[in-house]
């Protein structure tokens, strides 16, 4: 983690191939990696389609909505909706295996 006049900076990697890509902690993760030249599947980004969902393997994100789309077993079996999750520390996504 940086920290930048703005706030904190994590890093972040996208499995299979690991690019690391830095993630504010002011924006959702989707735009962080949008921002790095990261393609990850998109359609709402406000947490309803789920086309963005991505297993948390490593890390802690947070959510700015009371409902951000994932039931509670999926939340439990660490999915996380990137459109919606801001990072709170390092982290390691993994998309669905499609």
């Amino acid at each position: 983690m940086t920290k930048t006049p703005t706030g904190p900076v994590f890093r972040a990697r996208l499995l299979p191939g690991g690019t690391p890509f830095d993630a504010s902690a002011n924006q959702p993760l989707l735009q962080s990696a949008l921002q790095a030249g990261i393609f990850l599947e998109s359609s709402c980004r406000n947490g309803t389609c789920r086309s963005c969902i991505c297993r948390l393997t490593s890390g802690k994100v947070r959510y700015r909505i009371a409902w951000p789309g994932l039931s509670a077993e999926e939340k439990t079996e660490g999915w996380i909706l990137p459109c919606v999750a801001f990072p709170a520390s390092d982290l390691v996504l993994q998309p669905p295996d499609l």
